[in-house]
């Protein structure tokens, strides 16, 4: 919503079936440019993201795609990390400590792990996610009472202003449109004096090292997708959305 859409293309075939196709999709408004992509500087012309064609239709079904790999979602996790995710999410919760008297969100909660495990300290928790799918899971897991979880958008968080005394986000900042906009949105439900705890995919700074992490997500997290899901292009947005975030 509220977005213009930029396509660029060196063809001019491609840019005529390009413009049928957003009339027929209704992809408006959209702007078709003729330009060599491999040459193309998107500075000149704001964009607040760029991606491939293959990482936008993702982002327009966005929803239904994490949707579609929700039943394996957790599975995938232990195997494309080696159960490292587990370890890092520990060390999250460890940073955050949370409290009894706490008021706790975490964005983009997907099944429930952190928020879960926020809910056996805090005073009340609340995950928010845009996932319908990801959302009945982490739902049938809750038994606390005072864990609730809601179906939301992380850049317009279903909060007033200085809401929670912890804000986490795992894995989902790098998802937004706009990583610099969740930030803000974040803070603008943290109170005054707040602790706020991003985990990500960070870059490995070694070239040699960077070059395999890149090839191992770009090959093998794709070939788990295939073999558990039916659905190797659902996890190749993990590269896509790495390649457009800052390291750490």
């Amino acid at each position: 919503p509220n977005c213009r859409v930029t396509a660029v293309s060196n063809s001019r075939t491609q840019r005529a079936f390009m413009e049928a196709r957003c009339d027929r999709e209704g992809w408006a408004p959209v702007e078709v440019l003729t330009a060599d992509a491999a040459v193309f500087d998107p500075g000149r012309h704001r964009f607040d993201r760029v991606v491939s064609v293959e990482m936008f239709e993702h982002m327009r079904n966005w929803g239904a795609l994490f949707d579609r790999i929700a039943p394996r979602y957790d599975l995938i996790n232990d195997l494309q990390s080696f159960g490292l995710h587990r370890i890092w999410k520990r060390k999250l919760l460890d940073l955050a400590s949370p409290q009894s008297s706490d008021v706790a969100l975490d964005v983009c909660c997907g099944t429930g792990d952190i928020a879960l495990a926020l809910g056996r300290k805090a005073g009340r928790v609340y995950g928010v996610d845009f996932s319908a799918g990801m959302l009945e899971l982490a739902r049938q897991r809750a038994s606390n009472p005072t864990t609730r979880f809601i179906e939301g958008d992380a850049l317009k968080l279903p909060f007033e202003d200085q809401s929670f005394d912890l804000v986490t986000i795992a894995y989902g900042l790098r998802n937004l449109v706009g990583f610099e906009d969740g930030i803000d949105e974040l803070c603008r439900v943290l109170k005054p004096g707040g602790r706020l705890y991003v985990l990500d995919f960070g870059k490995p700074e070694h070239k040699r090292w960077r070059s395999l992490y890149f090839t191992y997500l770009e090959w093998v997290v794709p070939l788990f997708g295939k073999v558990f899901c039916g659905d190797s292009a659902a996890y190749r947005y993990i590269l896509e959305s790495l390649r457009h975030y800052p390291a750490q």
